[in-house]
């Protein structure tokens, strides 16, 4: 166990303090027009999300001063807890259904989902399997079946929801994972192809899935229906030029862009503050990327190097995929932009991973 303490890595906190004042600026600004005629209030979402940005912020500094070993010693116990959070979530009058998904236990706003934590404690649970078992993820058998099979039941459960986007994030984190751990990458193969055929199972089984795939391709098809979304965002881009409209200027806010707050507000940033406001933005995610790399290369052992790179890794990926989406690289996947979106859960949820980020940066050599 590390017991040497140093300082916390001061740019990984600027940057993430910073990217978290532009999420709430942008959830104001994006939510105020619905938020006033829903529900007579232009803050109402800002409000929420600063109370739970507050409480973000409280946890990140509290793991910060937390031993990340100690998530090695409960690895198992808070897996668990998850897992039976993500059963308790599917039954009817228990878990709240939105938009078609049952994924959040609570009240209100005031609801926590369980598909975002299980993020966490798989990353967790995985760096403890995979430094206690490197030498076995060469053995397909061994290794690689064991470590996928969790992920893999996990994501059961959270397609059961459905919800295919935080599903995405959690597999896509974990094989990166287990790929820098040492895997061969013949077994990847076998697996990307056997993958590759579930995923299209799945898109196929859900009509819904199905035309977001074909909204992706030709959104032009089918304007006021599966492509509405990825059109309205270009529209919102578009016009943001290389300086934007504006902060508080975008016009896609005003009933155009469905709840613009939530996974497309990277949209309304480029409109209102252009194509240097969208830079910005991913100039602060790529810092806390490099940072979160070095922290995990000057890791004192394999546990918090796991650990880092799979916190990096759930963040970079998250990043990836909603941008992808909101500039019609990638078909819609209700995944949220990290520490901008509107979202309690997301966002307590990064911010505490931030947090062990943190704390393994105190013990790393860098």
């Amino acid at each position: 166990m590390p017991t040497k303490r140093t300082t916390p890595d001061l740019i990984l906190i600027i940057v993430t303090l910073t990217l978290l004042a532009v999420g709430l600026t942008m959830v104001y600004s994006a939510s105020a027009v619905w938020a006033e005629y829903k529900f007579n209030d232009s803050f109402f979402f800002a409000k929420r999300q600063m109370l739970f940005a507050a409480v973000g912020i409280a946890a990140m500094f509290f793991i910060m001063n937390i031993d990340y070993w100690t998530w090695r010693t409960w690895a198992k116990v808070i897996i668990v807890i998850c897992f039976v959070l993500l059963v308790i979530v599917l039954i009817p009058g228990i878990g709240n259904e939105r938009n078609g998904s049952r994924s959040w236990i609570g009240v209100g706003a005031f609801s926590i989902q369980p598909s975002e934590f299980m993020k966490l404690a798989m990353i967790s649970f995985l760096a403890k399997f995979l430094s206690e078992k490197q030498k076995l993820i060469t053995s397909f058998k061994k290794g690689l079946v064991p470590s996928l099979g969790l992920v893999f039941l996990a994501f059961g459960l959270i397609m059961l929801q459905p919800d295919l986007g935080t599903g995405t994030v959690m597999v896509g984190t974990c094989i990166v994972m287990i790929f820098i751990a040492g895997a061969r990458i013949r077994h990847f193969i076998i697996l990307g192809l056997i993958g590759l055929s579930g995923f299209v199972g799945l898109v196929l089984s859900a009509p819904y899935r199905m035309k977001r795939i074909t909204s992706f391709l030709d959104p032009w098809e089918d304007p006021l229906g599966s492509g509405f979304q990825i059109i309205q965002s270009l529209y919102a881009i578009g016009p943001g030029g290389l300086f934007g409209l504006g902060l508080g200027q975008s016009r896609q806010k005003f009933f155009y862009l469905p709840e613009p707050q939530t996974d497309f507000i990277f949209a309304i940033l480029s409109e209102e503050l252009g194509f240097i406001g969208g830079s910005f933005v991913i100039l602060l995610f790529a810092l806390l990327l490099w940072r979160g790399i070095r922290i995990a290369l000057g890791a004192p052992d394999l546990y918090g190097s796991f650990l880092a790179v799979g916190i990096v890794a759930m963040v970079a990926i998250q990043v990836m995929i909603n941008i992808g989406v909101v500039i019609g690289l990638m078909p819609v996947t209700g995944i949220t932009l990290p520490f901008l979106s509107y979202g309690g859960s997301s966002l307590t949820l990064m911010l505490m991973a931030i947090g062990v980020l943190l704390n393994i940066s105190r013990y790393s050599r860098f």
